[in-house]
């Protein structure tokens, strides 16, 4: 008899430790076998993938996730943070724990560095798995209606301003703002729990937190999936959560086109999910990845 999704998620994550570049690096692993590495997205950590780590095991898959350089338990040090340094991260953190060609799974900006991962470091990965993957860490000018340009443009020296930046980020990181967040990009609202609050804010609350929003929020976006996507040479399964307010599930359109042209990619559309499927609909997004992973 399988476990559920709830079930195994009462394991709890062991907390290791690993130094990069003078820096503190959080990660778990779980489980052996093939190795998978998972990414989170913004703002998030590996405690995301709580419903996630433990069914992959159980499947039969080494399972890595880390926390990336200035989210989570990492540390948050005052640097400009891009997709590059990110990549470097988990490159070398392949280097160090795994050593053999490894499945990178990301949601969101995660999802963006595992495919950044699949063309410059395609001797590390055996195939990827993008969850509502990200256009870019942060928008572009030419995809933002001029008006919306100029207010961004404005709100991003706010942000960087010693004087407004902290004001700002107190109030971007209440607990009751990242509810509302939260309501805006999960479709189900009783997947917004007290616990995945607690994710969020926790980290917030770390010095270094408030200039690591700022660098990221203002960073330069990194190479988009059109630009990626043409040299990519493994495997990719594609989910989106069809309810996805923040990259609206027109986003996969450039990967089932890809298909079409003979690129070894499946995409899949999760129903009733938004911007977040593996922790809104975790039974349905984990029989995926091991569906796939097992014909793959």
């Amino acid at each position: 008899m399988s476990l559920t999704t709830q079930q195994l998620s009462t394991a709890p994550l062991e907390k290791l430790f690993w130094t990069w570049q003078d820096y503190k690096i959080q990660y778990t692993v779980m489980g052996t076998g093939r190795p998978l590495v998972l990414v989170h997205g913004f703002g998030a950590s590996i405690g995301h993938w709580r419903k996630n780590i433990p069914a992959l095991a159980n499947a039969g898959y080494r399972v890595y996730a880390l926390d990336l350089l200035g989210f989570g338990s990492s540390d948050k040090p005052p640097i400009n943070y891009s997709v590059e340094v990110w990549v470097e991260l988990l490159k070398d953190f392949w280097m160090t724990h795994i050593q053999e060609p490894a499945v990178f799974i990301g949601n969101s900006i995660g999802a963006l560095l595992g495919l950044i991962v699949l063309v410059k470091h395609p001797e590390i990965a055996a195939g990827g798995i993008l969850i509502n993957c990200a256009g870019g860490l942060s928008h572009r000018p030419h995809e933002l209606h001029p008006p919306i340009r100029i207010v961004m443009a404005a709100f991003n020296r706010i942000v960087r301003s010693q004087l407004t930046g902290k004001f700002v980020f107190n109030r971007i990181r209440q607990k009751s703002q990242i509810r509302r967040t939260l309501y805006q990009v999960y479709h189900n609202r009783e997947a917004v729990t007290d616990e995945l609050v607690d994710l969020l804010y926790t980290p917030s609350c770390d010095p270094g937190a408030q200039k690591v929003f700022a660098s990221i929020l203002t960073a330069p976006p990194g190479p988009s999936p059109a630009e990626l996507l043409p040299k990519v040479e493994r495997p990719l399964l594609v989910l989106w959560g069809a309810n996805d307010p923040w990259t609206p599930i027109t986003g996969a359109k450039i990967y089932q086109d890809a298909h079409e042209n003979g690129k070894q990619i499946k995409v899949i559309p999760i129903p009733n999910a938004g911007h977040c499927p593996h922790d809104e609909v975790p039974d349905i997004v984990n029989d995926q990845i091991v569906g796939w992973l097992n014909n793959s």
